[in-house]
């Protein structure tokens, strides 16, 4: 059974996720957005941290990547069409919000991911679900009843679709035909704010209707 730890980190609030095995020996982190002491001290804690998932690369998603890189040497997952993302500023946003940010530009990732593709990672297996419309290579990760959504389901809301590359048609379908198809107890852990359930969504949620 997996556990984990939610962190809120930087200047928007974005959702770090610490996911660990049943020993709680192993960790995986989500999305990390700043080196923060608090999420680093957590890792500090397991014996191994196994890997880095990215469910996509804006800047405030991944401003804390190379120090978890470095300092626990695990690979890091992120899809295909953003992979160039993590060493350009520009197209990861870092470059246009200097008062938030400084310009981010980090290695490229060691792992690609596609849709449907199976991760085995703290013995257990997490499902790639290809979530565009945020973002060109948005993911989803799906492990059992738990759903790291990324920035593409909120509670009662959606993720941005007026930056660059964004389009809500096609937030709106990933939604429908990838995330509404769930079971309605899935837990959506989303990239900010409060978590939420598929079922919920479904019937609450004001942008898009099941």
């Amino acid at each position: 059974m997996l556990t984990f730890q939610t962190f809120a980190l930087g200047a928007l609030a974005t959702n770090a996720y610490v996911v660990t095995d049943a020993s709680r020996k192993h960790a995986i982190v989500i999305d990390p957005g700043t080196a923060d002491p608090a999420l680093l001290r957590k890792l500090d804690g397991y014996e191994k941290v196994e890997a880095v998932l990215l469910t996509h690369a804006h800047f405030d998603h991944i401003g804390g990547v190379e120090v978890v890189r470095k300092r626990y040497g695990c690979p890091v997952y992120i899809h295909a069409n953003e992979q160039d993302w993590l060493v350009d500023p520009v197209k990861n946003g870092s470059a246009n919000w200097p008062d938030i940010t400084p310009p981010i530009a980090g290695a490229a990732p060691e792992q690609l991911v596609a849709d449907g593709d199976e991760l085995h990672l703290l013995g257990t297996t997490f499902r790639v679900l290809f979530t565009p419309g945020h973002s060109p290579g948005s993911v989803s990760y799906l492990c059992g009843d738990l759903l790291f959504a990324g920035d593409a389901l909120f509670r009662r809301s959606i993720g941005r679709t007026d930056l660059a590359f964004g389009s809500f048609e096609q937030l709106a379908r990933s939604i429908r035909d990838k995330l509404y198809v769930l079971p309605d107890d899935t837990l959506v852990l989303p990239g900010h704010g409060p978590e939420t359930t598929i079922g919920e969504e479904k019937r609450e949620n004001p942008f898009v209707q099941a």
